[in-house]
């Protein structure tokens, strides 16, 4: 039984850091395409320019197009090729740092990533998740290897909106559940090995700094602030949530996430806040303890993250949809197949309608 781990080669989390990157990121290659969201590369770029400047390194400047399909993929080779660019750095959210990954997969080139929001656990991870250009998720792109380096300025961070941070813990929640499952049923992760101790462990680790510490980051991110339980959440939807999705695997939540995607009313809704739902819809699909059901509902009431249909957008709740969003979920290759049993659209269908009930309750009681 082959057992497989992998991260990225440097991960560096503090405040300030972005000062750094000219450093760090000479190690890697001379002139950079850089590509971002205007408002992303807005809070990072006269500090990025002096770092690259000081240390004597090309720079090109690329304004991402908001998605990331192969469309903007393809553009970003060719502007990257044509500039003679011999590293990728992404910056901003997930969507922008996954085209990054992917654009310096198809450009055969080392890649840097630089998050300036929390929100989702794609900077670490050698996985590219793509979208149709309307929003909808197509596929996953599995890269060959992770990012060379992630560098995560957590004073930039807490400058984004504290919706986003949230969001990040959503996506996070379901880390140690899905690798759980994975684990129960002997499946496979992502780079095609059964998970490691490790993996397992920092999946855990990631969780138990959720609940501890989630509440007090979101207080301190309100403020503007950074904080040790700042530093550590950051840390936990970024670096463990990356690592244990990764190399311990996915299953009922994100796949739940992606059955979503198909309903347009839950497009401005963050992958996180999704993710977050189909966390308790896998919980339950699981017939895990009223215990474990209630603490995870309790946390998501205490940051705010979604509970029932309506938080994630679904007002109007119809069979119809729910069993669409089902379908998807089971479509075959989903990682909802991870599940250590059988798993069908009507279990899915039967999960999705008793955690909203649940979820609502909760709301009810608060």
């Amino acid at each position: 039984m082959k057992r497989v781990m992998i991260s990225p080669n440097r991960y560096v989390q503090g405040a300030g850091v972005i000062s750094e990157i000219g450093n760090q990121v000479k190690l890697l290659g001379s002139k950079a395409l850089v590509l971002g969201g205007k408002t992303a590369l807005a809070n990072v770029r006269t500090v990025l320019e002096k770092s690259f400047a000081d240390n004597k390194l090309g720079l090109v400047i690329e304004n991402f197009g908001g998605e990331c399909c192969q469309k903007e993929i393809d553009r970003l080779v060719v502007s990257a090729k044509t500039n003679q660019a011999d590293v990728i750095i992404g910056v901003g959210g997930g969507k922008a740092l996954d085209t990054a990954k992917a654009v310096a997969y198809y450009a055969k080139l080392p890649v840097a990533i630089v998050p300036t929001i929390a929100a989702t656990d794609a900077p670490c991870s050698a996985l590219s998740v793509i979208y149709n250009d309307n929003g909808v998720f197509e596929s996953y792109l599995l890269l060959p290897k992770n990012p060379d380096l992630v560098l995560v300025d957590t004073a930039v961070i807490v400058k984004a909106p504290v919706r986003l941070l949230v969001a990040g813990m959503g996506d996070a929640l379901a880390t140690w559940f899905e690798a759980d499952a994975c684990a129960k049923a002997f499946a496979g992760n992502l780079p095609g090995g059964m998970s490691t101790a490790a993996a397992l462990s920092l999946a855990r680790l990631c969780y138990d700094i959720l609940i501890e510490y989630g509440h007090q980051a979101k207080l301190a991110v309100e403020k503007g602030v950074v904080t040790g339980a700042v530093e550590k959440v950051v840390e936990a939807n970024t670096l463990l949530s990356g690592i244990g999705f990764e190399s311990s695997g996915l299953a009922a939540a994100h796949a739940v996430h992606n059955g979503f995607t198909v309903l347009e009313e839950t497009h401005h809704m963050y992958h996180g806040e999704k993710v977050a739902f189909g966390t308790l819809v896998q919980l339950v699909l699981e017939n895990r303890s009223t215990g474990e059901i209630n603490e995870v509902l309790e946390f998501c009431g205490k940051v705010g993250l979604p509970v029932t249909l309506a938080e994630i957008g679904v007002s109007q709740i119809t069979e119809e949809k729910i069993w669409k969003v089902a379908q998807t979920a089971c479509a075959p290759g989903e990682t909802i197949h991870n599940e250590p049993f059988p798993v069908s659209p009507e279990m899915v269908y039967a999960a999705i309608m008793a955690a909203d009930a649940l979820g609502s309750v909760y709301k009810a009681g608060k």
